[in-house]
């Protein structure tokens, strides 16, 4: 800005040396929330407040370095839970490093859902490409970060395939869709535009609430038991549009025309769906998003199978009758 202003009569205006105390105060000023922010990231980080929850597949010696390798880091922001192997113990025993084996990968699977992991560490060489590929195809479907260690690996890629934990280098194979600051501008997101549009519509819902109410006995909501983010299961919020004793929480049976059990007022909000603006609290909650896939109820046509079983289908349809 300095330079940009000399070439004109600025002293008039404003002072160069006052110019020139602002834009070294301002450069400063940056400089020092910069270093206190990174400060506080490595301080919560230790402190386990950012945190990131890991498990590790594959015992014995290799977990064991690895192990050693990530406590030996000064920003090291990994808190192992546990160890996952199907190798019996002579191979992977049941302690390593001070750190237990939780079952085998096909356990770790629903572990991961339960326990909200955020990365899987592989610690198999590479050499082990078959067993890492098997691996691969039954962890895949879960949303966390999957590495695979290449601290012992002699065999070296391209510095942007690595991510590192401290000094420790990590192959990436696998990214969760939504990682880090994402995560927390889409809640943003979610929480700013959900409260606009419940200002907006709240009118139409209380309209509804009266509607559904006044013409059939029962609860003015109708909660649907669906699948979530990570497979979980979660109640979702809407309008009720059948007679209560013919409700399907879930979704057994699908709607049909002329449906019996959909009361007059649930055949005009199901028409416009009226009947899942409720599903704006669910969003506030955080339990659904305004962006996304649409979650399905647990017992539908569908019957929801995770994305393994999907892609193992349609792989296995592509390969014998392609379309």
């Amino acid at each position: 800005m300095v330079i940009a202003l000399f070439p004109f009569d600025i002293n008039n205006i404003y002072s160069l040396s006052l110019l020139s105390l602002w834009f070294a105060a301002g450069a400063g000023f940056l400089l020092v929330a910069r270093l206190l922010f990174a400060y506080g990231i490595r301080h919560w980080a230790r402190n386990g407040v950012m945190e990131r929850r890991a498990v590790i597949v594959g015992g014995g010696e290799p977990a064991k370095e690895l192990i050693r390798a990530l406590e030996h880091q000064p920003d090291n922001d990994i808190r192992i839970c546990g160890i996952f192997d199907d190798r019996g113990e002579k191979r992977s025993p049941v302690m390593v490093a001070g750190y237990p084996k939780l079952g085998t990968v096909s356990e770790l699977v629903e572990f991961a859902r339960l326990v909200r992991i955020d990365m899987l560490i592989i610690a198999l060489p590479i050499s082990a490409e078959d067993r890492i590929l098997q691996l691969l195809k039954m962890l895949w479907v879960l949303p966390v970060d999957i590495r695979l260690a290449a601290h012992a690996n002699k065999l070296r890629f391209r510095p942007r395939a690595y991510s590192h934990v401290g000094a420790v280098p990590m192959l990436d194979i696998f990214n969760k869709p939504i990682r880090d600051w994402d995560g927390v501008a889409k809640r943003i997101f979610d929480i700013f535009f959900s409260v606009v549009a419940l200002a907006l519509v709240w009118p139409i819902m209380l309209g509804a609430a009266i509607a559904v109410k006044a013409t059939s006995k029962g609860p003015v909501f109708f909660m649907q038991k669906r699948h979530g983010f990570n497979n979980e299961i979660i109640n979702v919020f809407k309008f009720r549009s059948m007679y209560t004793h013919m409700s399907d929480p879930s979704a057994r049976n699908a709607v049909t025309k002329n449906d019996p059990r959909v009361t007059p007022v649930g055949r005009f909000i199901r028409k416009t769906s009226i009947d899942e603006l409720p599903q704006l609290f669910n969003v506030l909650l955080g339990s659904l998003s305004l962006v996304g896939p649409r979650p399905h109820a647990v017992l539908a046509a569908s019957h929801n199978r995770t994305y393994a079983d999907v892609v193992e289908d349609i792989s296995r349809a592509i390969a014998s009758s392609p379309a």
